[in-house]
């Protein structure tokens, strides 16, 4: 099984969709690689969020994962559908574990030093710190991850292009999740080239970071 920190180390931004329509998701796929981002986080938040998933696996071009995973049966319908990997708004001992059953990597969600610990002691080596901006950003993913050097972190949460330089500066930083490229208002639009111009940005901005 590949490692959530083996599958993200190319990957230093994770898009984090919300699609209404199944129809999108070719449009979107394009989009997303065009931009150099060929990698996306879908939500189950919708009723097409399995539907969608399942059309951009089929691509092949774009590595894709289920967000919003709250339970093992989700785990199922999500890696059926074709999930790589599998992201949890907060930690769950029955995500996790059926995660491990399916060799799926899971990144589970975590807001505290307690949850830190409950998921370092359940193997995983890699958690979703969520919601970062409310959490204190940058300086409060530092304070957080301080006592245990060898975690690795993917920030997500109300994080936009300006705050990609400040989370990637921090060392235990994976990765970083946003919407902003994806955002709702752009996928209801169909504004698939705004898509793709807000994810080379966002490319090059951690270019530049990671350089």
């Amino acid at each position: 099984m590949s490692t959530t920190a083996e599958i993200l180390r190319d990957r230093p931004i994770i898009p984090v969709v919300v699609i209404e329509s199944v129809d999108d998701s070719p449009r979107l796929a394009e989009a997303l690689c065009e931009g150099g981002l060929p990698c996306a986080e879908v939500t189950l938040r919708t009723p097409a969020a399995l539907d969608a998933l399942r059309a951009l696996a089929a691509e092949r071009s774009v590595l894709v994962g289920a967000g919003s995973v709250r339970t093992a049966e989700q785990v199922d319908r999500a890696v059926e559908a074709g999930a790589r990997f599998v992201v949890s708004p907060g930690f769950s001992d029955a995500v996790v574990a059926r995660c491990r059953e399916l060799d799926v990597p899971a990144l589970p969600g975590v807001a505290t030093a307690t949850e830190i610990m409950r998921a370092l002691d359940a193997g995983v080596e890699v958690v979703k710190v969520f919601p970062a901006g409310s959490l204190g950003g940058p300086d409060g993913i530092r304070g957080l991850v301080a006592p245990f050097p060898t975690l690795q972190v993917v920030p997500t949460g109300g994080i936009g292009p300006k705050d990609l330089p400040g989370y990637l500066a921090v060392p235990s930083v994976l990765a970083v999740g946003g919407s902003w490229m994806v955002a709702s208002s752009l996928m209801k639009a169909r504004r698939f080239d705004e898509i793709s111009r807000l994810s080379r940005e966002a490319v090059a901005i951690a270019a530049r970071c990671r350089s």
